[in-house]
């Protein structure tokens, strides 16, 4: 018997993979529409939440179109933002405060809300299992299942229990197919799946790469008198150099906590950056140390995030399925903001697929009108102004570009004449190591900053050790024989979590991956130059384990 004859197989309506905001969006919409559709929403982590990591302020356009009555039902959606600053960092003492005039207009946050994007999901997923959804956590969604005509029929779970070697262990279980007439993907950011799609079907042919930048989190509890419920902190410049994308944010949550951390672009040059130890020395800085002085942290994740924008968008349909949310690529990088646009796709794509089940379709179309309704929506239209906000970014440099963001976003409302491209891909960006910079990074002092060991525990991962790892090399020679000579193996470094090691084994340089400690950041997967790593799920549940992130 081979093994897709050993697996058990479900039959629905709609599959959807993925249980964050766009994946669960789609499914509340799907039953509002049809009470009686038999919906499945698959979700790799431990519990609906568990994989969410987000900064967030939050923009509840969408959710206002979702459930108009959200604060009467509950929803986690209770800190309105009360006032914005932002701090160019000059350097690791010195700072300057930018004057509200010149700050573009998308990141003025009146009317916004400072959430975890993890108990949101949590929430949409009790609206979603009240009105008829099947949630199932913990199932790793790892292939894709097509039919005789190869469209999409569905995906198949990930196989538990099998052992480091292939074998199969004691306790082991076969994946299950979950087959459906239309499956909508949903994995958030470099979704491997969705990846595969983008492959298989050419749907970036027409598209500039796209682009990432990697988000490292904290979540802190903080001395009440240094807590101010409601603000939001954004800054720019220090410690990243003018060449490199990317800035800090601190937001003050509810209970005492703030949310805070860096998000640094993965196309930054030099090979001996360190997104993590970047993230640590910013904290010193007097304008975020002193929200933080006497306080606790208690969280910490990281996770890529897209800023292609516009131009980065694939196609995004193919026969028997759609592309949503940040699986597709639809933050807005000048908003810093995601979730919204996540929500309002997933609500496109549950449309468009009950238009077709309603008129009699078995699931035998490319569901083209997604793509319309996408493109007449708001969310489109928050794209194309959005859209040279990145490329500016990177053609300009950060200060140049943050001034034509300026120009563009309020003198000329998004509506500039031009649009600007990046077809250079993030992994293709690196300096040769002997050509950059070294960069001595201080030791953590274990008050403020922290190493990273004790950072990933804060983030509560757990692999299952004997099984197969998820993290692969195409060619196990490479890291040693190009990536350590040229680039001084770099994946030592853009790592949030201490997963790549090169080590000594009998005089010689060993490339060492403990991939018990991966936390899903998917940066691996993007930075590495010769893309070389390949990144599959694991076992179902396997992963972080975040809280309130």
């Amino acid at each position: 018997m081979n093994e897709a004859a050993e697996r058990e197989s479900m039959e629905f309506d709609v599959v959807i993979v993925g249980g964050g905001p766009a994946g669960l969006a789609a499914a509340c919409r799907l039953l509002q529409l049809d009470e009686s559709l038999s919906v499945v929403v698959v979700e790799k982590g431990s519990e609906i939440g568990a994989h969410i990591l987000s900064g967030n302020v939050f923009e509840p356009t969408a959710l206002n179109e979702l459930f108009p009555d959200w604060a009467e039902r509950g929803a986690p959606v209770t800190t309105p933002v009360t006032r914005d600053l932002i701090h160019f960092l000059r350097d690791e003492s010195r700072s300057r405060r930018v004057p509200g005039l010149l700050v573009p207009r998308l990141m003025h946050n009146h009317g916004n809300y400072i959430i975890s994007l993890g108990r949101l999901c949590q929430w949409l997923a009790e609206q979603a299992e009240a009105m008829g959804a099947n949630v199932f956590p913990g199932f790793a969604a790892a292939e894709v299942l097509y039919d005789a005509q190869g469209r999409v029929a569905g995906v198949a779970t990930s196989d538990m229990g099998i052992g480091r070697d292939g074998t199969k262990k004691p306790g082991y279980q076969p994946g299950y197919e979950l087959l459906g007439k239309y499956t909508i993907f949903a994995e958030g950011c470099r979704g491997n799946l969705g990846e595969g799609l983008i492959e298989r079907f050419d749907l970036r042919r027409d598209a500039d790469p796209q682009h990432y930048g990697i988000g490292l989190k904290e979540i802190w509890e903080v001395d009440p008198d240094r807590h101010e419920p409601g603000l939001v902190v954004h800054t720019a410049g220090w410690p990243l150099d003018k060449h490199t994308e990317g800035g800090g944010f601190l937001y003050h949550a509810d209970n005492d906590q703030v949310y805070l951390g860096l998000i640094v672009g993965l196309n930054y040059r030099n090979p001996h950056l360190s997104p993590f130890d970047e993230f640590q020395r910013w904290k010193q800085h007097p304008a975020i140390r002193r929200y933080l002085e006497g306080g606790k942290r208690i969280g910490y994740g990281a996770r890529a995030v897209n800023k292609g924008g516009l131009q980065s968008l694939p196609k995004l349909t193919f026969p028997g399925g759609m592309l949503t949310g940040c699986d597709a690529g639809f933050l807005n990088g000048a908003k810093i903001k995601g979730a919204h646009t996540a929500i309002k796709t997933g609500m496109l794509a549950a449309e468009s697929v009950h238009r077709a089940l309603a008129s009699g379709d078995t699931g035998q179309n490319e569901l083209t009108d997604y793509a319309d309704e996408v493109e007449a929506s708001w969310v489109h239209e928050e794209l194309y102004r959005a859209r040279n906000f990145s490329p500016a970014q990177h053609k300009f440099g950060t200060f140049w570009g943050a001034a034509f963001a300026f120009v563009e976003q309020n003198l000329f409302f998004g509506r500039l004449p031009l649009t600007l491209r990046n077809r250079e891909p993030d992994h293709e960006s690196l300096d040769k190591a002997s050509e950059a910079r070294v960069i001595e990074y201080p030791k953590p002092d274990g008050v403020i900053s922290f190493d990273r060991l004790s950072s990933v525990y804060l983030s509560s991962t757990n692999h299952e050790e004997d099984q197969p790892s998820h993290l692969t090399l195409k060619d196990p020679a490479l890291p040693i024989t190009y990536n350590l000579p040229k680039y001084d193996e770099p994946a030592q470094r853009y790592c949030p979590a201490g997963v790549y090691e090169v080590v000594e084994e009998n005089g010689e340089s060993v490339f060492q991956i403990n991939a018990q400690n991966c936390v899903h950041c998917k940066t691996c997967d993007i930075k590495d130059p010769r893309q070389n790593i390949v990144w599959v799920v694991p076992e179902g549940a396997g992963g972080p384990n975040y809280s309130g992130m």
